[in-house]
């Protein structure tokens, strides 16, 4: 095993010049905390360790074993998100909560990417999914507000934190900034036509490898034409995403194609995820284990199925629930260029 790099972000000048970010950092947690208060939200805290840390395919955890009194092995997780944990309450019949969750993803280290994060995870039982998008434009407003900002900047791109959010679909953003009839290549049973939009996309000169998949090619799109897009001016909604790719997200009742599925992207950095969640257990084990086929396929593991995650989805109450990245949230605020600049201690790099 390779040595830690030496990373003397402990040092005194080092921390005076990312002080003030942590210092700002600090009056946002606060400022949150009051405003899902206000609200009638409830904090809870829920474990770290899981039996599966979620079941997408391009998310990576980091696993460990637990060791009984009587010295039985078993793997455990690193949550990659405290949703399941959270929906469990929901069934236990909590209504309205949130947590700021310290959450751990692999393979994931950059300006906007570190291996230990926080999340801001809150749920409204009974509430529409619509609902947590005024949830959003109100947390980019308490931070800008908190931290004294009248615009949010990043790699010269910026946007106003009062305005009110543009809402874009999917279809809309793909015909807007890729000229790709996206739902064209979603039928109305939810299959998806790889052949169909992989032509398109070569012809907008996106790459397109032999044994991509639809959602491969979907991705890559998103990445390249759309997103750089995204939240200019003012922040964008972008909503709608073809169900295939909102794996925990119920789909919409006015077009079953698509999923009731939000992101929030702001100076082009996404935000925020929100969902109506799916509360059927039989089309959510489906889900998973298509996604876990895709991640054996492309990675060469798979996690397991929270068995008793998904016995507590057969007893929950219709729900909408979103989840914010709060680091990049305060990078935003505080006019940071770096993920690093507004964390107390990063993690060792090896």
């Amino acid at each position: 095993m390779s040595e830690p790099i030496p990373s003397p972000w402990w040092t005194p000048e080092r921390h005076a010049d990312k002080r003030p970010f942590l210092v700002v950092r600090n009056r946002i947690t606060a400022a949150v905390r009051g405003w899902f208060g206000a609200r009638d939200f409830i904090e809870v805290e829920t474990p770290g360790l899981q039996v599966s840390p979620g079941n997408e395919a391009h998310l990576h955890a980091f696993a460990t074993e637990a060791v009984g009194i009587a010295g039985e092995r078993s793997t455990l997780y690193l949550r990659t998100s405290p949703e399941f944990a959270a929906k469990k309450l929901l069934a236990a019949g909590e209504a309205r909560t949130f947590e700021l969750a310290r959450v751990w993803r692999n393979r994931e280290r950059g300006p906007l990417h570190h291996p230990e994060f926080t999340l801001l995870e809150w749920y409204r039982a009974g509430e529409a999914y619509e609902v947590l998008m005024a949830d959003c434009a109100g947390l980019l407003a308490l931070a800008a507000e908190t931290a004294g900002a009248k615009q949010f900047s990043f790699r010269g791109q910026t946007a106003d934190p009062f305005a009110e959010p543009e809402r874009l679909t999917l279809a809309e953003a793909f015909d807007r900034f890729a000229g790709i009839d996206l739902l064209a290549t979603v039928q109305a049973d939810r299959a998806t036509d790889r052949d169909a939009l992989a032509a398109d996309a070569r012809a907008r000169d996106v790459r397109v490898a032999s044994d991509d998949t639809w959602a491969d090619i979907f991705s890559r799109v998103l990445v390249e034409k759309v997103e750089p897009h995204l939240g200019r001016g003012r922040a964008t909604i972008l909503c709608e995403y073809p169900v295939s790719e909102a794996a925990l997200a119920r789909p919409k009742a006015a077009d079953p194609r698509v999923a009731e599925r939000f992101e929030l992207y702001a100076c082009g950095v996404e935000l925020a995820n929100c969902f109506g969640e799916l509360t059927d257990p039989a089309e959510q084990r489906r889900r998973f284990e298509a996604e876990m086929a895709e991640k054996a396929r492309v990675y060469g593991e798979r996690y397991p199925i929270d068995e008793d995650f998904l016995a507590a989805l057969a007893i929950m109450t219709e729900a909408s629930g979103g989840a914010l990245g709060f680091d990049r949230l305060v990078m935003l605020a505080t006019g940071a260029s770096r993920i690093e600049q507004v964390l107390w201690a990063p993690v060792a790099e090896t």
